[in-house]
């Protein structure tokens, strides 16, 4: 589809663009941006008690012009200027041309005071916009300030301060504590504390262990790391987040696509308008005064410039994309910040949304056999040989240091779906399941049912001693997340799962859902959400991790992939993807979301319903220029003013 670029005439043009900082952030009040506007505003305002005598004959003749138009100018040429250049390019009706246009008509009959608190007020609301912007992009930006320009690499067993982007993967690049990590990599050594703040929007630092991944953007906290680069500079996460948020302003609302078809027809329309209030009367009016007229129109003029809606709605998109941005969630466009305000059903997959995802080993049973707790070790060490995410438990939760010593295993055999049966020196040992128990022939086996929990038994020479109960536990957040969802409306709540139906059942009870479904493939997940989707009126969200789920994202009308900064599927399937693993993130979404476009309503009835009251009353004379002003400048700094308010969401 082919975009005009008219500034006036398409909304696109006064959206944020995110670029990377040459120099720090600069402060709201400088003297550059500001010394026209308040030179302007010095003459305006000595003008006043001139103009009620206190000048004497010295405020008449020709200084009286000269005087507003040495006001004028400052604010005027930058203006004018951009209207010429536009107009050379053949892009007349923009709203830089209906400025120029009005404040020369009112210096040509004589309405010096007006015409220049027109531009005036009109270059201070440029300066009130950018400042707006600056926030609405600022913690987007900060992720652009984050990346360093410089990092200190390994090579030939000597330091060397170089680029980020000449790193290649598999060297090894040195943080001193206070650093920011530049690329992905794996962390050596003994393990760190880091600040995740900027990824996920959590304030509580992150211990990371040997070999576990650390990203771009966190910053090392108590000591020096080694991290083995395992991503070139492009493919970092920022960088990967940045392309992301980018990208974002290039997919508008259906509310930004309907403001810029209407923008294409507005601005001729009003200056048509404009000038046949000058015309039109003469036919009609008997004692028609040209100069009434003319000035009657420019106010039309004035008061029919774009500026709240060309400035105040993409704003609003955006900085809802900031503020969603701020607390760890990444919307792809726009477009998904009305539709996530929409949502009314939420489906979610279970591991590793709603649990951890990993097995953690929840209670130790002893059962009286003839060994005291020394049976948990010996089973631990039959464990260690197996990469079975249950034998990892195990091993994690009895003997969470790998580096032991480790003892010799002979005889070791691994049934496949029953556990492991081998020897530890003179002892046999039996880890597995109540059939391999039934199998071996365990004296003392006691039966064990834990809905939603796998039992591992464990038997030495022949003598059961006790079991592990294992399960994927709720993530802390879990409950909270299900509660804040209900406040939010969403009564409608799904859990797809691939795991066995009893130990969805358990979970979706523990949350309180009743609507569980198990032991799903991943086509069987989209079929069951293509019939979930069918119901009229329903706007469905589904979350995921968006590995598995990739068919189920792109299918929902909102995917939201939960934890995805690891998962390039996850990126480039998902809607919106949350940078942490916390489900609580997903209300937090729908709510800004829902306030964003609120917002953005509201922006829409101002302009419309202050412009078209004061249009009104100008055509029939009864609004002066001044009211003209407030209609356009002041409605599109109460519009800024009010998307600005999205930012701290």
């Amino acid at each position: 589809m082919n975009e005009s670029k008219n500034p006036a005439s398409d909304i696109s043009c006064c959206e944020p663009e995110i670029t990377a900082p040459k120099n720090k952030k600069s402060a709201f009040f400088e003297w550059k941006d500001w010394k026209h506007p308040l030179f302007s505003l010095a003459l305006l305002l000595g003008a006043i008690p001139l103009e009620f005598g206190a000048g004497g004959y010295f405020f008449s003749g020709w200084v009286r012009p000269l005087w507003y138009v040495m006001a004028y100018l400052p604010v005027a040429l930058p203006v004018l200027s951009r209207a010429w250049s536009l107009i050379r390019k053949g892009e007349v009706f923009t709203e830089f041309f209906l400025m120029g246009l009005a404040t020369l008509g009112a210096f040509a009959i004589g309405e010096y005071p007006e015409g220049v608190a027109v531009m005036l007020f009109y270059a201070v609301g440029e300066l009130f916009q950018e400042a707006a912007v600056k926030k609405a992009k600022g913690n987007i930006q900060a992720l652009l300030d984050m990346r360093p320009d410089r990092v200190t690499v390994w090579r030939n067993g000597q330091l060397h301060l170089v680029a980020p982007e000449t790193v290649n993967p598999g060297e090894t690049v040195q943080y001193k504590a206070g650093e920011r990590v530049a690329l992905d990599g794996k962390l050596q050594g003994e393990g760190g504390l880091f600040n995740t703040a900027a990824l996920t929007g959590e304030s509580l630092p992150r211990l990371i262990g040997t070999e576990e991944d650390v990203l771009a953007g966190m910053v090392i906290l108590d000591r020096v790391v080694d991290i083995r680069v395992t991503k070139p500079f492009q493919e970092s996460t920022i960088a990967r987040i940045l392309k992301l948020v980018q990208g974002a302003a290039a997919r508008k609302a259906k509310t930004e696509q309907f403001i810029r078809k209407f923008a294409k027809v507005y601005t001729p329309m009003v200056t048509y308008l404009a000038l046949a209030l000058v015309v039109v009367p003469w036919f009609f009016v008997p004692e028609y005064d040209f100069s009434t007229w003319l000035y009657r129109a420019l106010v039309f003029l004035v008061i029919s410039c774009p500026c709240a809606l060309v400035i105040s709605i993409p704003l609003g998109y955006f900085g809802g994309i900031g503020a969603a941005s701020k607390n760890g969630i990444l919307f792809k466009g726009s477009n998904f910040l009305d539709l996530m305000a929409k949502v009314n059903t939420v489906v979610m997959d279970k591991t590793g949304t709603l649990t951890r995802g990993t097995f953690e080993v929840v209670k130790t049973v002893s059962t009286g056999g003839s060994l005291d707790e020394s049976w948990k070790s010996l089973a631990a060490d039959l464990e260690r040989s197996s990469m079975h995410p249950i034998a990892r438990s195990i091993v994690t939760h009895i003997t969470p240091n790998l580096q032991d010593k480790l003892p010799v295993v002979s005889e070791q055999i691994e049934i496949a779906g029953m556990g492991i049966i081998g020897k530890i020196g003179n002892k046999a040992v039996i880890v597995g399941n109540h059939r391999l128990m039934l199998q071996q022939e365990v004296q003392g086996m006691i039966t064990v049912v834990e809905p939603g929990r796998s039992v591992v038994h464990v038997a030495i020479d022949g003598i059961h001693q006790g079991y592990f109960l294992i399960a994927d536990t709720l993530k802390v957040d879990a409950k909270k997340a299900i509660s804040d969802l209900q406040k939010c409306g969403i009564k409608e709540l799904f859990i797809l799962s691939g795991d066995r139906q009893h130990v969805t059942d358990s979970v979706a009870k523990e949350l309180g859902i009743t609507q569980a479904f198990g032991e799903l493939l991943p086509e069987e997940k989209a079929n069951l959400l293509t019939s979930i989707q069918s119901t009229p009126n329903r706007i469905v969200a589904f979350v995921g991790d968006g590995i598995n789920d990739a068919p189920v994202l792109a299918l929902a009308d909102v995917g939201i992939a939960m934890g995805g900064l690891g998962s390039d599927v996850a990126i480039e399937t998902a809607d919106v993807v949350i940078q942490t693993d916390q489900p609580t993130k997903i209300a937090k979404a729908i709510q800004i979301g829902r306030f964003t476009r609120q917002v953005v309503w509201q922006n829409i009835l101002l302009a419309f319903g202050v412009k078209l009251a004061v249009l009104i009353l100008g055509a029939t004379g009864m609004a002066s220029m001044w009211e003209a002003v407030f209609a356009d400048v002041g409605v599109a700094l109460l519009a800024i003013l009010n998307a600005v308010r999205i930012q701290y969401r």
